[in-house]
């Protein structure tokens, strides 16, 4: 085997496992750190910030077009839309976010926030309750519980 036939017989193989490995990379569950490095996730973080909600559910529809399993991005566009005063949008989006993460804390909080400006107080109270499960005293749980106590 000469040394170019040998190249091409290693450098092929190994071609093809790094697009395979970059395809399902898009289809897993993403981390804040790669969060952070996607353009229009950060666009969207900004748009939240600026309080521009429209700008943060495109940004936020974006993402998830292209990493369907993006929880967090699925839970800032509810969030997103919840502002908006789109609730079966937002619901839509936070049920997502936590189909892909049970335990995703934003995600019970703000969806917990959404049930009580919606007059679901009992689904309200259930978020609240999976979130006193997985952290008792975690700043979401708090939120909630705060948000609850201020509905009574």
């Amino acid at each position: 085997m000469t040394t170019t036939t040998l190249r091409r017989f290693i450098t092929l193989p190994l071609l093809g496992l790094t697009l395979a490995g970059a395809a399902l990379a898009a289809d897993f569950q993403s981390t804040p750190v790669e969060n952070a490095r996607m353009d229009d996730f950060a666009a969207g973080k900004k748009a939240m910030e600026a309080k521009k909600w429209a700008e943060a559910v495109n940004s936020f529809n974006k993402v998830v077009a292209q990493n369907p399993k993006n929880a967090d991005a699925w839970n800032y566009l509810g969030y997103s839309s919840r502002w908006l005063g789109k609730y079966d949008e937002a619901f839509a989006a936070y049920n997502k976010a936590l189909t892909l993460d049970p335990k995703h804390r934003g995600a019970l909080e703000y969806s917990g926030i959404a049930y009580l400006k919606t007059g679901q107080k009992a689904q309200a109270e259930a978020q609240l309750a999976k979130l006193q499960s997985i952290c008792a005293s975690c700043e979401e749980t708090t939120d909630l519980a705060k948000a609850l106590a201020a509905a009574k």
